[in-house]
């Protein structure tokens, strides 16, 4: 989407950017310059979170969530990009001082991720939802399990201390992790190879965004973020570039950490939730 297309479907919906800004969390002014010419060459995620947002009807516009459990925060908060893993680097989320005690000690049963110590609730995924990443796994396996290889898939709800800190625990969807001192036996302790994000209507945000930057900082090798609603995959090898390759449901994909020689058929995997659809 070119930024006279993203100025035409924001006419199309009648949004001002103001409005904008509050679906995409982009500030007013950096969207003042984009769309204005002003600002030539645009950060990418920055990009990526104003398309997303102009794509989403406005019946089901998603909003970003509601930290779990009282979590205090500052609104106003700066949010800063660093060079450095090490500090807290935030663009659109917020920043928070929640700590890996406080997550440990939530209430067995409790489904929340803690990002830059902010908890963010984790509703009940979809039937579809949980399919694709079943499907996803069971390929992740079968194709490990036929080669001898080391690597282990796993799937929701598995932690994973992303940055062997005590401010973020997430739980991607489905994920692979080629390194096994990186196992133990409560959590995963760093970043996987291979991270999937099938991504809930409710809340887009936190996977395109939040979690893109998180997972590509901390040194995840590739980053798959599965639509449903729309029926694509947007595909992200961060050992080559942070441009994604966009896929659609009738594509076959190959899978880059394993040099392509495992490949997803996304035909295939609609075909098995295509009735849940009408449902």
């Amino acid at each position: 989407m070119t930024i006279e297309e993203m100025k035409k479907r924001k006419k199309e919906l009648g949004y001002t950017n103001k409005r904008l800004s509050e679906i995409s969390g982009v500030p007013v002014g950096t969207i003042q310059k984009i769309l204005s010419g002003e600002t030539v060459s645009p950060r990418f995620v920055t990009i990526e979170a104003i398309k997303r947002a102009l794509m989403i009807e406005p019946s089901s516009e998603a909003r970003e969530p509601e930290p779990a459990y009282n979590v205090s925060y500052e609104p106003n908060a700066v949010h800063t990009i660093g060079q450095e893993n090490k500090e807290i680097k935030r663009v659109f989320g917020r920043v928070g001082d929640r700590t890996m005690e406080e997550y440990i000690a939530l209430p067995e049963g409790t489904r929340v991720e803690m990002i830059d110590g902010v908890f963010y609730d984790m509703p009940a995924p979809t039937t579809i939802h949980q399919s694709i990443g079943a499907e996803l796994w069971a390929i992740f396996k079968m194709h490990i399990s036929k080669n001898g290889g080391k690597c282990v898939p796993f799937i929701a709800p598995t932690d994973v201390q992303l940055d062997c800190d005590d401010k973020t625990m997430v739980q991607p969807d489905v994920l692979v992790v080629c390194d096994r001192s990186k196992i133990t036996r409560a959590r995963i302790v760093g970043a996987p190879d291979l991270v999937v994000e099938v991504v809930s209507p409710s809340n887009p945000f936190t996977d395109v965004m939040v979690k893109f930057l998180k997972y590509k900082w901390a040194g995840v090798r590739e980053y798959w973020i599965v639509f449903p609603d729309e029926k694509r995959v947007s595909v992200y090898n961060f050992e080559k570039s942070t441009e994604p390759v966009n896929y659609t449901f009738d594509d076959t994909i190959p899978i880059g950490i394993w040099d392509g020689k495992c490949e997803i058929d996304f035909k295939y995997i609609y075909s098995q939730v295509e009735f849940m659809y009408e449902r």
